[in-house]
């Protein structure tokens, strides 16, 4: 499985690489478009390389998602939290109970 999942990471990286080899051309990426650049005064433009403009992309989307996943499970881990904290609650007071159960043992058998 080691080897399978080695080979993977190579073979992404040489497409990867591939693919940025290809793609070095500049382009030009604009956040807001032509009239509304002159409407608000800004001219927010960066020359780049097309592949960076695709890993930005994909690094953004996948960050976008493992945000909205962790977002959408806040309920699951507040509900674990909570279940957690109270079977630590009922393993203090089984331990507490059990302590005085030995404490009664002990005077009982004093009194015999």
């Amino acid at each position: 499985m080691r080897f399978v999942r080695l080979a993977f990471l190579v073979i992404l990286t040489v497409l990867l690489v591939t693919f940025a080899l290809a793609n070095r051309t500049p382009v030009v990426v604009s956040l807001l478009p032509g009239s509304l650049e002159q409407v608000f005064g800004l001219s927010l433009r960066w020359q780049m390389p097309l592949f960076v403009v695709v890993f930005l992309g994909i690094i953004v989307g996948l960050l976008i998602g493992f945000l909205w996943e962790w977002m959408r499970e806040y309920r699951y881990r507040a509900e674990a939290a909570r279940k957690r904290r109270e079977a630590e609650r009922l393993a203090r007071e089984l331990e507490a109970r059990k302590a005085e159960e030995r404490k009664q043992h002990d005077v009982l058998a004093l009194i015999e």
